[in-house]
């Protein structure tokens, strides 16, 4: 099959770009951040140029998603048609993912937009594999910030206390944001979430330059509300 052209460009020609966009202090840094070893080292900034120059193309997305590489993998989150994605697609997407950084870019620009997110999300809450349930957790993060309906915030709280502490890093950032949501926009489990907060001591000892709030909940809730109020 003859390369598919985009922009003048084929996929090969994409990622050649990308490498030369490369340096080895973002590098340094995505590894840290445990991205795998299939990285350039490109500044997200730089990813979204690209996207506007390449502008909306699906194919050309599901072909860089398939590369495996993380900065073709979050351009491809630019690009993509989530519309144009079967639920059952959009699943196997999301269980590919490579890195947290991607997964939120996926989770952000296609899952969010996507018409069955809702089922999704029911199907990701019960997820074992670790990117499936950190999707299902953002989208319910989601929902909880947005109002809550229908959903059984008590019965989060009780899975939240019981399965965060030993929950994989991945899944643990959105179950937190989750129970940042709730002690935030739910004064009624206020309380609640702030205990289950300094109860487990999830990113207690978070790094944070001055002016910034840390992710740990007790701090978390109580800086915005205050902002709020």
């Amino acid at each position: 099959m003859a390369p598919r052209i985009i922009a003048g460009m084929t996929v090969h020609e994409i990622l050649a770009r990308l490498e030369s966009l490369g340096n080895d202090a973002r590098r340094a840094h995505n590894t840290k951040a445990a991205a795998p070893d299939n990285q350039f080292g490109v500044k997200l900034g730089d990813i979204r140029a690209m996207a506007k120059k390449i502008k909306t193309n699906h194919e050309l997305a599901l072909d860089l998603w398939d590369t495996g590489n993380v900065e073709a993998q979050l351009l491809a989150t630019l690009v993509i048609k989530p519309n144009s994605l079967s639920a059952d697609e959009l699943d196997k997407l999301t269980r590919s993912t490579t890195c947290a950084q991607v997964a939120d870019w996926l989770n952000a620009n296609v899952v969010a937009q996507h018409p069955e997110k809702e089922t999704l999300r029911e199907k990701w809450m019960k997820a074992k594999d670790r990117w499936a349930a950190r999707a299902g957790w953002s989208l319910t993060a989601s929902r909880v910030n947005k109002g809550a309906d229908a959903l059984d915030l008590p019965a989060l709280l009780d899975r939240i206390e019981k399965e965060m502490p030993k929950a994989t890093p991945e899944v643990q950032w959105t179950m937190n944001n989750t129970l940042g949501a709730i002690g935030i926009r739910h004064p009624k489990h206020r309380k609640r979430a702030i205990a289950i907060g300094e109860k487990i001591g999830l990113y207690r000892d978070w790094p944070t330059s001055k002016g910034c709030t840390p992710p740990y909940v007790p701090m978390w809730v109580e800086a915005m509300v205050k902002r709020q109020g």
